[in-house]
């Protein structure tokens, strides 16, 4: 089914219109507009961080390796007016960013680069090291790999018996409402890997992570199958679009 557009043509802009109407280049020199405001942004990219940057310069410059002889100032804002921020952006699916104006693969694959950089380096902070002493990096690292995801993704997250992270797994995909779980599964993996304790993970695709009656039954489905075998649940997140929510902090464990 194809979804509406999010923005009719009578929307008011999120931006000012201060750029000139996009035109075709031709081959040759590079315009010493274009080739200037390049130099500039990578200038006060490099001088001042991502800080120095909104979101829609941010997206120009990773736009600027798919097109090197076009304004992308344009395709960086209306990209955002679509999908809403940078992470929204880079996280969108393919076939939705394809939907857009000007956006062929080559943008695509950019984008992509970008999103998998940003979850690997997240997850590179997790990896072999004590939760505790890496809770935020954890958060950050989950939401990375799933607050922009369209359906619910369920992962189990194994530690060792000093709460490192050894092992982090993909046990289900499915609807933007449902995701099918299996608590036996779960609890067998873990001995598999020698784990002594699981954090759960999965995403709510509606952007709210207040869980679900289905959630709460299914946890303690799966904290009672890991306790008789001797595992513990530590937590379960629920990932929404802007925050996270914790069933240890919210009294659910």
């Amino acid at each position: 089914m194809t979804r509406p557009p999010a923005f009719s043509d009578s929307s008011p802009s999120l931006f000012d219109s201060d750029e000139a109407p996009v035109q075709p280049l031709k081959f040759g020199r590079l315009p010493s507009y274009i080739g200037d405001h390049r130099k500039r942004l990578r200038e006060r990219f490099m001088q001042g961080g991502p800080a120095a940057l909104p979101d829609y310069e941010m997206l120009e410059l990773v736009l600027f390796r798919a097109n090197a002889r076009q304004d992308m100032k344009p395709l960086a804002r209306r990209l955002l007016q679509r999908f809403g921020d940078f992470n929204g952006v880079i996280s969108a699916p393919r076939d939705q960013l394809l939907e857009q104006h000007e956006v062929g693969e080559a943008v695509v694959c950019e984008l992509k680069i970008i999103e998998a950089a940003a979850q690997r380096l997240a997850r590179a902070r997790i990896m072999q090291r004590p939760v505790v002493s890496s809770w935020d990096a954890l958060l950050d690292y989950c939401h990375t790999a799933m607050a922009h995801r369209e359906t619910e993704q369920f992962r189990v997250l194994y530690l060792d018996r000093k709460n490192v992270l050894i092992a982090d797994e993909e046990q289900g995909k499915g609807t933007v409402d449902h995701v099918p779980v299996y608590p036996r599964e779960v609890v067998k993996r873990a001995l598999q890997l020698n784990a002594s304790a699981l954090i759960l993970v999965h995403n709510h695709p509606s952007g709210d992570p207040s869980p679900s009656q289905a959630d709460i039954d299914m946890t303690a489905q799966i904290e009672a199958a890991a306790a008789a075998l001797g595992l513990s649940l530590h937590d379960h997140i629920i990932v929404g679009r802007s925050r996270e929510l914790s069933f240890r902090s919210e009294g659910y464990l």
